[in-house]
């Protein structure tokens, strides 16, 4: 009926304008008739065919037509109201069955203390269904803009209101507490509800929520982005979470004790030492080594790999109302844009940290084959690329599962791994092939006659050398590898491991512009390790300035340690030059030992003094002394002092395949730039003094005799 009402509205001026305008005509018709009425009687205005009263009949039919029309836009406009109508009831009286279902499902009373714990659940049982319509979404902002008390939200969703009123009254019978209108809400306006209701003490049932809402907001505080935790400035931001950056971490707060230090690593473990990855954890008798990852050192004592505790660090999220400041270790971030302008970077996760001095220590990136890459998945399914603490227990897991194994590379890397596998060999039965390019292991670095006698140390290990090796192509077949030489050999395996070097990782480059070294690799920096105003490089990223050797890019451990700490006093102002000359070791097995310091390079003329080795001389001796297993550790905290040589005479040469224990020279312009110390140790300092000085040498056997090799 309002509907006709409005149409009629609507007709009523029309009509009444046509009516008006038959009036007026009739006017000007008598009038016309009075000023001539000889032409048409009066009495024939509307009967007759005679005179003006064919318009009349006109404006009749138009009166009609309108009404007739008026009046069935009218009837049918009231039956489509009323079969929507009719419609809108129907869905609106099925509202209260659904609600009273779902209440019926949580099996509690209405009594208002237990109503609201018992409708916290039933968020996943009224988010899931198809309930969660347009007509509920409309009340979404009504819910978090209205009180808790205000149950008739439901009375706006509806367009008729008057059509919503016996649902509304059937709903507080049903339960009289805010929870069920709200509970019937999608998730995201659930978490704002939540998030709203302990700042409302009105409702007397405060107990109740206690359970509910505490798991409610966990989940919402796990679903947030962790870049809301994070710190967005640290005065000190460390890229990367090796060695390097645990070293400068340490020494900016010893120079700075409130500092605040942020490492953001893409590992998800704590700062660790990478050697024992491939030296001493493969010697363990702990079968559980791979979760402990604790280890004996050859003198006996028992380490971890981690350099602190989770104790030592802090939370990312507490680091910046720290009051003494800390350590804190960002895990599985990485870094992917660096502002240098701006000073801040861009994880990625889209989160921004600014930051006052940044230091780049992203380390290198195992090298691989290309035919390997060029091969396929299945072939690099069964490869591993030895870099991580996942790759040690990976390769752990395989050589124990696996009958064979190849390892690619005749290096310090895959040198250590052929003999840590050939110890394994003995006791399980693998078998373990190397294979390399060179004559002999490590030919790049030792002189021929001693890469020779290194090869047959290994074959002894359990290891099947395969030397002068180029890979023409690896297959899978069967399940197994095949690997094809260029000289027609074919290895079958297993497993490979690609040892074959490190690619400095110098992704940030680009957007920090800073630059890299085309002949070295890694980013170019000062001889104080710095690339800009306030970054600096340090570990097997940084191509530094050698005040002594020149330009360098080291990849050993003891590099790392002393960049970074050297990195970490200039951050705090030391302003120091890196004159130090870092040294790397390697070990094959418990009884095989050198440490090199400088440049060793096969390429370079060597001189080489050699004395028969005795039970002192071994890696485990070297241990007894430092107390530790990574030998850097306690050398690099050495400082040089003159050396006293010793008055033994030089023995007779001994059999000249006997290289029990020496030191090997390496000469540039007859100027000692690398020293390696054969099953000699704890006289590391001296051979970095003879490189510091750089002073010629008419006989190097009398050099050989600061190192006290002669003696027993």
């Amino acid at each position: 009926m309002l509907k006709c009402r409005t149409v009629w509205r609507k007709l009523a001026p029309l009509a009444k304008c046509s009516s008006t305008l038959c009036r007026q005509n009739v006017r000007r018709t008598g009038l016309n008739n009075g000023r001539t009425p000889v032409c048409v009687p009066a009495a024939r205005m509307s009967t007759g065919p005679v005179g003006g009263g064919g318009d009349n009949l006109k404006y009749a039919l138009l009166v009609g037509a309108v009404s007739a029309g008026g009046l069935l836009y009218a009837v049918v406009t009231m039956k489509s109201d009323q079969r929507r109508y009719k419609e809108r009831m129907e869905e609106l009286s099925t509202r209260p069955q659904k609600t009273s279902i779902t209440e019926q499902t949580q099996s509690e009373p209405p009594a208002v203390p237990e109503d609201q714990p018992a409708a916290a659940p039933s968020i996943e049982e009224t988010s899931s269904p198809a309930e969660a319509e347009a007509p509920k979404e409309e009340t979404a902002p009504e819910v978090t803009d209205t009180p808790p008390a205000d149950e008739p939200v439901l009375e706006v969703s509806p367009e008729e209101a008057a059509a919503a009123v016996p649902v509304v009254e059937e709903e507080p019978l049903v339960s009289s507490e805010p929870p069920p209108s709200e509970l019937s809400e999608p998730p995201p306006v659930v978490e704002s509800v939540v998030l709203a209701e302990p700042a409302a003490a009105e409702p007397p049932a405060a107990e109740p929520p206690e359970p509910q809402p505490e798991v409610l907001v966990e989940s919402v505080v796990d679903s947030t982005p962790v870049s809301l935790k994070l710190p967005s400035h640290a005065p000190y931001l460390l890229i990367g979470g090796g060695t390097a950056s645990f070293a400068a971490a340490r020494s900016i707060r010893a120079r700075d004790p409130g500092a605040k230090v942020l490492i953001v690593t893409d590992e998800p473990d704590l700062p660790y030492m990478r050697p024992p990855l491939s030296k001493e954890l493969w010697f363990s008798d702990d079968p559980a080594v791979t979760e402990t990852l604790r280890f004996k050192q050859w003198n006996g004592k028992e380490r971890s790999i981690y350099f602190q505790p989770p104790s030592f660090y802090i939370r990312p999220e507490d680091l910046e109302g720290a009051e003494n400041g800390g350590v804190a270790v960002l895990n599985n971030r990485k870094v992917v844009y660096m502002d240098v302008r701006g000073n801040k970077v861009k994880l990625d996760d889209d989160t921004e940290i600014s930051y006052d001095k940044c230091l780049i220590a992203t380390g290198g990136i195992p090298r691989n084959l290309q035919v390997i890459e060029r091969a396929g998945e299945d072939v690099m399914k069964k490869t591993t690329l030895f870099r991580k603490i996942e790759d040690f227990k990976s390769l752990d897991k395989v050589s124990r599962n696996v009958k064979s194994v190849t390892i690619i590379g005749g290096g310090f890397l895959g040198s250590e791994l052929a003999c840590a596998l050939g110890r394994r060999s003995t006791e399980s039965g693998l078998e373990v092939i190397q294979m390399f390019p060179e004559k002999g292991n490590m030919g790049k670095v030792l002189p021929e006659y001693l890469s020779n006698w290194t090869t047959e140390k290994v074959k002894t290990e359990g290891v099947k050398v395969l030397t002068e090796a180029l890979v023409k192509s690896v297959n899978c077949k069967d399940d197994k590898l095949e690997i094809r030489l260029k000289d027609g050999r074919v290895v079958t395996t297993d497993h490979i491991v690609a040892a074959v070097g490190l690619e400095p990782n110098v992704d940030l480059a680009k957007s920090a512009g800073l630059e890299v070294d085309s002949d070295f690799g890694g980013y170019r920096v000062n001889a104080e390790l710095q690339a800009r105003s306030n970054i600096w490089v340090a570990g097997d990223a940084a191509c530094f300035y050698d005040i002594r050797l020149g330009r360098r890019r080291v990849e050993h451990h003891d590099h790392a340690v002393v960049s970074g700490r050297l990195a970490g006093e200039n951050m705090t102002g030391a302003s120091k030059p890196y004159w130090h000359q870092s040294m790397f070791w390697s070990d094959l097995g418990p009884d095989v030992g050198y440490e090199a310091i400088g440049i060793v390079d096969s390429s370079l003329p060597t001189v080489g003094v050699f004395a028969k080795a005795t039970a002192k001389d071994t890696p485990k001796a070297a241990t007894e002394k430092s107390g530790t297993g990574i030998r850097s550790e306690s050398e690099t905290e050495d400082t040089a002092v003159s050396p006293v040589a010793s008055d033994t005479p030089s023995p007779a040469a001994e059999h000249k395949d006997d290289f029990g224990k020496g030191v090997i020279f390496y000469l540039r312009d007859k100027v000692v730039v690398g020293i390696i110390l054969w099953n000699v140790f704890n006289r590391m300092p001296i051979a970095r003094k003879i490189i510091k000085d750089g002073e010629e040498h008419a006989d190097l056997n009398e050099v050989a005799k600061l190192f006290n090799i002669h003696e027993d």
